[in-house]
């Protein structure tokens, strides 16, 4: 029970072979080198990426031979994924033990472990894997070409994605066709049943009789018509397919292979929900040329492949804003590899057409992170967004609305351009006081934020979470004037400067405070006070005498300070029984969206939902949820500019709240739990025309109407 590893082969093909083998093996280490060598004259990383690297390759690779990326909202696609990387890990090895048979054990050992039961395993495991190798080919095969599945074509797709599918198509059968042949020239025996493919495929040739030489078929002889002069073919075919397929693949789409586990090796586990740090020489930071990005975000660019996931979560291409995640990663690394190839540089980011990114392009980002959240290979699109946005904004290219509002934090530390005096007034028609943090101590220091402060929709949610802390009978205060905006999507639009007077001003201001936790009113600040304050070095910018601080360490390094969103602090003032939620019965039928900043960035999606269902509403959960949650609109700017679009995306996700849920039209509460999402889904309320099927509230007002204490919250909505 064994065979003879390159039988029909004579000596002088045996050498043109292993030549052959080692060009292809030195042009493809040479290509590997080249793209490596890219890499290191990229910028660095202002993150640490190979820290503790050999507990980063154990995970990645379990997140890469799982495939749990590919499963995330597409079955089809993660078994299809899966099939083709378990099938050629399963081809390649079995090559390996060829070239050990070959050389180690009877060269060198002078002994073959390619007999008896070890081959019987061995030939079993290849053809198992192998068919599954064909069947995910075929599924890819049957998914870009029947279905002409969307996500698969774009100005992207090119000649090097179908070569790259049917040369692993060609593999895969030519395998298969080899071992099938090499069998029935045998004899069929008995024992390579194992083998149950090429088995199979022996039994059919011998069904129509295919001749072999020693047969009695002088005619078909003659001409050259016998299996073993097709053994020979198609062991010359696979043998060169299979060489050029290696000597490809660090030259075009394959070296995905490569790039896309490295990229995983090197990721960020809190990617987009922290951006870079802001140096004091800003135009680090920015994107002048190819040459300021880093060399992971080189990385991105090549571990891409073209699969389309981003671009389909994507709620600014769904609104047929002009933004396309995918394209804007594989222009970028199409650019890039012209200008290696002698193009000519021009602006990264731009108005118009002779720019590689439309500056329109990055204005539609929402910074959501559902991008990044479904791409399978773990590319941080908002990294690379971010320097495009601080390059547009270090040129001036930001729009006219974005300008208005960068004005106001500047002069009045508030989005809305109202006096600072103003911020504490929606208290005044509660029916008890607020503490002012500054001058008394707290339990938990309320970060209020500009909407809740400002927009009198919002104003009435702020009511109502006073009036809850209020019923838990625990100390809180706000600042006052003294609270200013957050600054995360100002950051995120690519203002830096003004995004660290903001935290320098809060953080020296917290510092004159006592207090326990930081609690946050909106997902926003949550995000950026948990995530991104404490990456700031602030003793960079203490001295500039254009920052209004004087505050020069690391704030919040060690993590001392909790920072929760306000849903996070009332679930445990309810477990702690200090809120009594227990025989409230909200007779409502509801659905919940999922805010970007509280869910995709911060992972938290059960605290909301336990206080609405602890009100005794029935929660019917939207189609897209929880990681899957669709945008409303307003983050990364999207609040402030305005942008022809059809539908909105608010529109489109009341629109869904309506007819996809299991309740359809029964839905009568959309709750939200961020004062952004708040804004617009109220305007995609009115713009939609759903004004008199569906009422959008807080969490916040379901609670105080569950308590009784809706009147003293004074969250009655107005029907305007």
């Amino acid at each position: 029970m064994a065979r003879e590893t390159y039988w029909g082969i004579t000596s002088v093909e045996y050498a043109t072979f292993y030549f052959l083998a080692f060009t292809a093996i030195a042009v493809f280490t040479y290509g590997v080198y080249r793209r490596f060598a890219r890499y290191s004259q990229g910028d660095d990383d202002s993150f640490a990426r190979l820290n503790d690297l050999p507990n980063r390759i154990v995970s990645s690779a379990k997140i890469v031979l799982s495939n749990e990326k590919q499963f995330n909202r597409d079955l089809y696609g993660g078994l299809m994924h899966s099939f083709i990387l378990w099938g050629f890990l399963t081809l390649f090895i079995a090559t390996l033990i060829l070239m050990a048979e070959e050389y180690a054990a009877q060269k060198i050992l002078h002994m073959s472990f390619w007999d008896g039961d070890f081959y019987l395993a061995y030939q079993f495991m290849v053809d198992a894997l192998g068919l599954l190798f064909v069947v995910g080919i075929g599924m890819a095969m049957y998914r870009r070409y029947w279905v002409r599945n969307h996500r698969l074509w774009g100005r992207h797709t090119s000649n090097e994605d179908d070569i790259f599918i049917w040369t692993l198509f060609a593999l895969g059968i030519g395998g298969f066709l080899l071992e099938g042949l090499r069998i029935y020239s045998a004899g069929i025996p008995d024992h390579e049943i194992v083998s149950f493919v090429a088995y199979g495929m022996a039994l059919s040739f011998d069904a129509v009789g295919l001749p072999t030489m020693g047969a009695e078929q002088a005619g078909l002889n003659g001409a050259g018509f016998n299996v073993e002069n097709l053994h020979w073919l198609a062991w010359w075919s696979h043998s060169l397919i299979a060489f050029f397929f290696i000597a490809w693949i660090p030259y075009a789409k394959p070296f995905h292979m490569i790039s896309s586990f490295a990229n995983v090796v090197t990721r960020d586990e809190k990617a987009g929900k922290r951006l870079p740090n802001v140096p004091s020489d800003l135009d680090a930071t920015n994107a002048e040329s190819i040459d300021d990005f880093t060399w992971k975000e080189i990385l991105d660019q090549d571990a891409c492949t073209k699969c389309g996931r981003c671009s389909s979560v994507c709620p600014a291409k769904s609104s047929d804003r002009p933004l396309d995640p995918r394209n804007v990663i594989l222009d970028l690394k199409s650019y890039r590899e012209d200008l290696e190839a002698g193009g000519e540089e021009k602006p990264i980011i731009a108005d118009g057409g002779t720019s590689v990114i439309n500056s329109e392009t990055m204005d539609s980002c929402m910074a959501c992170m559902a991008c990044m959240d479904a791409c399978p290979v773990e590319i941080e699109h908002l990294k690379s967004f971010t320097r495009l946005n601080r390059q547009q904004t270090d040129q001036g290219d930001v729009s006219s609305s974005m300008q208005d509002v960068f004005q106001n934090v500047m002069q009045n530390g508030n989005t809305f351009g109202d006096s600072p005096r103003n911020r504490g007034d929606w208290t005044e028609d509660l029916e008890f006081d607020v503490t002012d943090a500054r001058e008394e101590e707290v339990d938990y220091l309320w970060y209020v934020g500009d909407f809740p402060s400002y927009d009198e929709r919002n104003k009435q949610v702020a009511r109502s979470l006073a009036t809850i802390l209020k019923e838990a009978d625990v100390s809180f205060g706000i600042l006052f004037d003294d609270e200013k905006f957050d600054g995360n999507d100002i950051r995120r639009v690519g203002e830096e400067l003004l995004y660290v007077e903001l935290a320098g001003h809060h953080v020296e201001t917290w510092e004159d405070c006592e207090f326990d936790k930081i609690v946050c009113t909106d997902p926003h600040s949550y995000n950026t006070f948990k995530n991104e304050y404490p990456e700031l070095n602030f003793d960079e910018f203490s001295d500039d005498p254009m920052m209004p601080f004087e505050y020069d360490e690391q704030w919040n390094d060690d993590g001392e300070i909790d920072v929760y969103h306000w849903t996070q602090a009332v679930e445990e003032l309810v477990e702690e029984g200090k809120l009594d939620l227990s025989g409230t019965e909200l007779d409502y039928t509801v659905t919940y969206h999922d805010p970007c900043h509280l869910g995709r960035y911060n992972d938290e999606y059960e605290a909301p939902r336990e206080l609405i269902k602890a009100t005794g509403c029935t929660l019917d959960e939207m189609p897209r949820n929880r990681s899957n949650s669709f945008c409303c609109g307003g983050g990364g700017g999207g609040l402030w500019m305005d942008f022809e679009e059809e539908p909105k995306p608010s529109e489109e996700r009341i629109r869904e709240a309506l007819e996809d849920t299991d309740a359809g039209s029964g839905i009568e509460k959309f709750v939200v739990a961020c004062p952004m999402c708040m804004t617009m889904y109220e305007d995609g309320r009115k713009t939609g025309d759903f004004e008199d099927e569906i009422e959008i509230v807080d969490v916040a007002e379901l609670i105080v109407e569950a308590i009784g204490k809706a009147d003293e919250a004074q969250v009655e909505v107005a029907a305007d």
